[in-house]
């Protein structure tokens, strides 16, 4: 189907019965909806996109806030008092066995009576931390979530960057053509031989790093070059086909071929590339922040999270199954989502369904 910015009127079949047009997107949403593991996929993604939008008003313990006293607390339902008081006697009973002993010493009865009154006095044990706390006392749920905010803002940044630059630079360069095309294409051509996480990586180091406006800026950088070629072939297959020559004979100008006729019929391959690339985008940061040249603390990142968590694997699980699920389910996600709109909007696949 081609657009051409203007509103089709229902036509009539062979049978002069009125037949009203399917636009691509409602076909494409059709399609969607038949696609389980897609719509699941588009339902994670808003909750994630939710909960992290709203984080600052949802109640959240600050992901800031330390509590000495609930050092690497494991996850559980019940109040931190509890949990803190069921770790410490657990540990004196560990202690107790390896030295053959048969009761608590004294100074353990003693502290283990003193935590017991602490808790009931002090309302700051009351809190629950569902998924336990780090070296620090802070809760991981929070701070997973917080740090969601970061790796999800650094796909966005870095996917409407891939489409405002890209799309730009590649529809000039494919409905100019000849020696513009050819200079513009080189010059993608010379960026695209740069290692792309080297120059990112050179990048944060000469500026100084660990700054989430430089890991925009960073992740920015190269992060067009892909969609400006997609587009570019996109137009050149375009720009010749009759409604532009028609669009051409009336007058239209340049500027508003590009913009109401040739762009609005790369908006399929567009959202395909979209969805598929802002895993990247996560994943690079990810990778930056495992290396420490993402975000400083107290801020986090998904990819900041699992590399403390690396740290201490052994004795506190938690610290890294939390964050690698939380983003290991968003990348499921958003890949399934992926998969489902280039099949939605793959013109073969109406012959399919």
């Amino acid at each position: 189907m081609i657009f051409t910015g203007k509103k089709i009127d229902a036509a009539l079949n062979e049978f002069s019965q009125t037949v009203k047009p399917v636009s691509l997107y409602k076909d494409a949403w059709k399609r969607l909806r038949k696609n389980k593991m897609a719509l699941i996929g588009l339902v994670i993604v808003i909750l994630y996109f939710a909960v992290s939008l709203f984080a600052p008003v949802l109640p959240f313990y600050p992901y800031e806030r330390q509590e000495m006293r609930h050092i690497h607390l494991p996850p559980s339902p019940e109040s931190a008092g509890i949990v803190m008081l069921r770790v410490r006697t657990a540990y004196f009973d560990r202690l107790m066995t390896r030295e053959g002993r048969s009761e608590y010493t004294q100074a353990e009865q003693a502290e283990l009576a003193a935590m017991r009154l602490e808790i009931e006095t002090n309302p700051v044990h009351k809190r629950v931390y569902i998924l336990g706390t780090d070296i620090l006392g802070r809760d991981l749920l929070s701070r997973t979530i917080y740090g969601g905010r970061i790796s999800l803002g650094i796909g966005v940044v870095g996917t409407f960057t891939a489409l405002l630059m890209g799309i730009l630079y590649g529809a000039i360069a494919g409905y100019a053509g000849g020696r513009l095309d050819n200079i513009m294409m080189r010059i993608v051509d010379i960026i695209y031989g740069l290692p792309y996480m080297m120059v990112v990586i050179v990048f944060m180091a000469l500026f100084g790093g660990r700054n989430v406006y430089l890991l925009f800026i960073a992740i920015a950088l190269v992060s067009w070059l892909t969609i400006s070629r997609v587009v570019r072939g996109q137009i050149i297959s375009l720009k010749n086909s009759e409604f532009i020559e028609a669009a051409r004979s009336v007058g239209a100008g340049t500027p508003r071929i590009i913009m109401n006729h040739l762009l609005p019929n790369t908006l399929g391959i567009i959202i395909i590339y979209s969805s598929l690339s802002f895993p990247g985008f996560i994943m690079a940061e990810s990778f930056l922040s495992f290396l420490g040249l993402g975000v400083s603390a107290p801020m986090s990142s998904w990819g900041s999270l699992i590399d403390e968590g690396v740290k201490g694997m052994e004795l506190y699980p938690w610290l890294l199954i939390v964050p690698a699920v939380m983003m290991t389910v968003f990348l499921f996600a958003i890949n399934f989502l992926g998969d489902g709109l280039r099949d939605a909007f793959d013109p073969q696949g109406k012959n399919k369904t």
